[in-house]
């Protein structure tokens, strides 16, 4: 039987903060949950600042990140509480956030830095390209060896 997947809302701070249990890996639809629970405070409950806890998460996909950049976008406060280091070690999570104490981090938007993903994008290259640094001219060898890796 699966289990039914709940989450709570806690008030810290002024901030309405999804807490979604011990769950250590968020699948699609613990992200799913929480992008509507989250819609639900931002554009239901008009709640102008939100946060989600992390105490227990370990994994966290790929989409959460800019949901809530998305969020910040449109004028909401986002926090983050009791991120694991492994996840405040990730590079969005640097790049974006800022330490308000000990476990509150707050989504900051500042000037794109170079290794800013949306920088590149929005200048119209992807970020993991770098064609500045390629070689001027390929040889025949390494132009099929390039044809057949794609």
């Amino acid at each position: 039987m699966a289990r039914k997947k709940k989450s709570s809302i806690d008030i810290r701070d002024g901030f309405h903060v999804v807490v979604m249990g011990e769950m250590e890996i968020w699948d699609g639809a613990d992200l799913s949950l929480l992008r509507e629970t989250l819609a639900r405070l931002v554009e239901t409950e008009k709640r102008k600042a939100i946060g989600v806890d992390l105490t227990f998460v370990k994994y966290i996909p790929s989409g959460f990140f800019g949901m809530l950049y998305d969020y910040t976008d449109r004028g909401v406060s986002v926090r983050l509480y009791s991120p694991q280091a492994h996840i405040a070690n990730m590079l969005w999570f640097r790049e974006f956030f800022e330490p308000i104490d000990g476990e509150a981090f707050s989504l900051v938007v500042k000037a794109q830095t170079g290794h800013s993903a949306r920088s590149a994008m929005a200048a119209g290259k992807a970020p993991w390209s770098d064609f500045d640094n390629a070689p001027a001219e390929f040889s025949a060898a390494e132009e099929t060896t390039v044809s057949a890796a794609h």
